[in-house]
């Protein structure tokens, strides 16, 4: 499913820019890219039962592990493979984004948002880390709801 075509399914308006591949925040800051937007950080993680978490954070925030634990119902978070990246999302390392739950149709990850991205224009990739683009946190829910995967707020 074509993530473009989602978007006019739902009616989500977003604007879009090409830019050289990134793989990190500190790269994309150095881009100095010309859209408007807070930018987010996307964690792929996994506990020891191999239950996976997607977690999107404002770019300069930090991640407290524990507490993601606790709101997702686990103990102990860490980094997933690429492998199960690229098994479960469809995405590789520098394009994780939540946007990439529309290929995770067995629907064994859930979505933890911080709550202070609300009412934001968010920048994510759209599952390639040669584009940005800039979504509405609404349109990003609904997004999220139409896929049918859980989330929480943090």
């Amino acid at each position: 499913m074509e993530l473009q075509s989602v978007f006019t399914e739902l009616g989500i308006l977003y604007e879009e820019i090409i830019h050289p591949p990134v793989y990190t925040v500190e790269q994309v800051r150095n881009l100095q890219l010309n859209i408007a937007g807070s930018g987010c950080k996307n964690l792929f993680l996994t506990d020891h039962h191999q239950n996976y978490l997607l977690v999107v954070l404002e770019e300069d925030k930090q991640a407290d592990l524990k507490k993601i634990a606790a709101a997702a119902g686990t103990k102990r978070l860490s980094f997933a493979s690429d492998e199960a990246l690229l098994k479960i999302l469809g995405l590789l390392p520098g394009g994780v984004s939540p946007f990439g739950l529309i290929h995770d149709q067995e629907k064994r990850v859930g979505l933890v948002l911080d709550e202070s991205l609300a009412g934001k224009r968010l920048l994510f990739h759209p599952n390639v880390n040669t584009k940005t683009i800039a979504v509405w946190y609404e349109d990003l829910i609904r997004f999220v709801e139409y896929t049918g995967h859980r989330y929480v707020l943090i």
